[in-house]
């Protein structure tokens, strides 16, 4: 089955009945589109196209009113992601997809952009020790030593250095569904998920 488009709310937590707490993300979880059901023999492979959210017209260019037309929608969606399509699912351009496609209970996965932490040192990016801290050290926090002799004579590539840390595709797998809210279009996974708020993300099963 293909997933859904999701936005971040949040997190907050919700009570068992025997009164235990568990931290969730709160996902605003569709209604989707089927924008275009693409086929082996016209595409050169199976995907299922979908849309989320509503462009404005202003902001829309003709090609992407066009490609909405054609699945019969009234604005351009804000963002298109292709799924895979289960064995033996049928998919039609117009089709709602809504957050009953997934229950209770269920294991997903979620794609997300991390949020970015710009440049940072080792003791952030990688959770260095660093050096002394005490009598004023004056490089607490450098990497130390990092050239491996007269031979090779060089860093060896890989090695963990300061950079630019977060920003990137991540995907969780195996999150637990807590509660689904059809009604308001809400999905409670447990745990964290990655990304900012309002930040999109993907959620396959």
């Amino acid at each position: 089955m293909p997933g859904l488009i999701g936005k971040k709310i949040g997190m907050t937590r919700v009570f068992t009945e025997e009164g235990r707490a568990i931290p969730v993300t709160v996902l605003e979880a569709g209604p989707c589109s089927v924008v275009q059901v693409k086929t082996p023999g016209t595409d050169g492979y199976a995907a299922v196209q979908v849309g989320f959210g509503a462009r404005k017209l202003k902001r829309s260019n003709k090609a992407q009113l066009g490609h909405a037309a054609k699945a019969g929608l009234d604005a351009a969606p804000r963002l298109v992601r292709e799924f895979e399509p289960g064995a033996g699912d049928a998919y039609e351009p117009g089709q709602q997809l809504t957050v009953e496609l997934f229950e209770a209970g269920q294991r997903v996965r979620v794609t997300g952009v991390t949020k970015g932490r710009g440049f940072q040192g080792v003791v952030k990016r990688y959770g260095f020790a660093g050096r002394p801290a005490s009598h004023g050290h004056p490089m607490s926090r450098t990497p130390g030593s990092m050239g491996p002799g007269t031979d090779p004579s060089r860093v060896i590539k890989g090695k963990k250095l300061p950079g630019r840390m977060g920003g990137k595709r991540k995907t969780i797998r195996n999150m637990e569904v807590v509660q689904v809210d059809s009604e308001r279009n809400l999905l409670f996974i447990r745990g964290g998920i990655p990304g900012s708020r309002n930040s999109y993300v993907l959620i396959r099963k």
